[in-house]
């Protein structure tokens, strides 16, 4: 799982949900930091229609396992890429689109690097594209401390519902509330979880993010990529995002009802808007 696992041989138990027929393309979808699978509720029955869809909870979020820091996984964003690429290998043989959102679009970008040969079409959602980017909203870095943040990561408010509302527009009905709570309210472990991430991700999000510009802008870079911008995030602005994209050659689409988790505050949409990106890509 990771040159800094102390347990490298372990194997750990992943949550996922498919939809869509096993013959059809793969499309992955990796939500971001801190979210569930649950988040693609809306967009997996419109991308099931023609392609197999796939959503996971990362190793630490949602239900998949937590191990705890420093036996199995210590949740470093090498660590992070590595899981990814056998997760990727054990689910599918084919080349596969990558969705993901957010913060963990560092890890996506380093193992599309690492593996270009797997990724058919790279899709980022709000990914920390500027050098202002570079920095976890207080909101998320107070799980990095060392008391604050072990008192408050035991806290399903804190822990879920103010992370996933106080970014964007996202207004959560209480049954979707539940869902993102209950691995907070049925063990410690999510929250021991979440402080290992965020020191994690506070401590290296800067020079991962560096690293993922780098390779996006690099004219090697052969992958097709578009970045999707909900124009609401509250965390990451949009300033400099425009002209990324266009520096780079990335094809942007903006979403001006979504906040930064795009995936909740227009799922549908942006089912559709995946779907069109695949198909379009798919054209010769």
């Amino acid at each position: 799982m990771g040159a800094s696992s102390q347990a490298s041989k372990d194997v750990f138990r992943w949550f996922c949900v498919e939809s869509g027929n096993l013959d059809s393309p793969p499309v992955i979808l990796i939500h971001g930091f801190p979210s569930q699978a649950y988040s693609y509720r809306k967009a997996l029955p419109v991308l099931s229609k023609n392609y197999r869809a796939i959503a996971f909870d990362w190793l630490g979020f949602g239900f998949s396992d937590k191990p705890q820091a420093g036996y199995g996984f210590n949740y470093t964003l090498d660590e992070f890429v590595s899981s990814l690429e056998s997760f990727i290998d054990e689910v599918t043989t084919s080349e596969v689109s990558l969705v993901v959102q957010g913060y963990f679009s560092t890890a996506a970008v380093k193992y599309a690097r690492n593996r270009p040969e797997k990724i058919k079409n790279l899709i980022l959602l709000n990914p920390p594209l500027t050098p202002e980017h570079a920095k976890l909203p207080s909101t998320l870095s107070v799980f990095s401390n060392f008391l604050l943040g072990e008192i408050f990561s035991q806290d399903p408010l804190r822990a879920s519902d103010k992370p996933l509302t106080s970014c964007g527009p996202y207004k959560m009905k209480e049954d979707d509330a539940m869902v993102y709570r209950r691995p907070y309210l049925t063990s410690g472990s999510s929250g021991f979880a979440l402080n290992a991430i965020s020191r994690a991700m506070k401590k290296e999000l800067k020079g991962y993010a560096e690293e993922m510009r780098t390779s996006l802008m690099d004219k090697n870079w052969k992958i097709p990529t578009t970045v999707c911008w909900g124009q609401r995030d509250k965390w990451l602005s949009y300033e400099g995002v425009e002209d990324f994209c266009k520096s780079s050659g990335h094809k942007l689409i903006e979403l001006p009802m979504a906040g930064h988790h795009v995936q909740e505050d227009c799922g549908e949409e942006l089912g559709g808007i995946i779907s069109r990106i695949i198909s379009k890509a798919a054209l010769p």
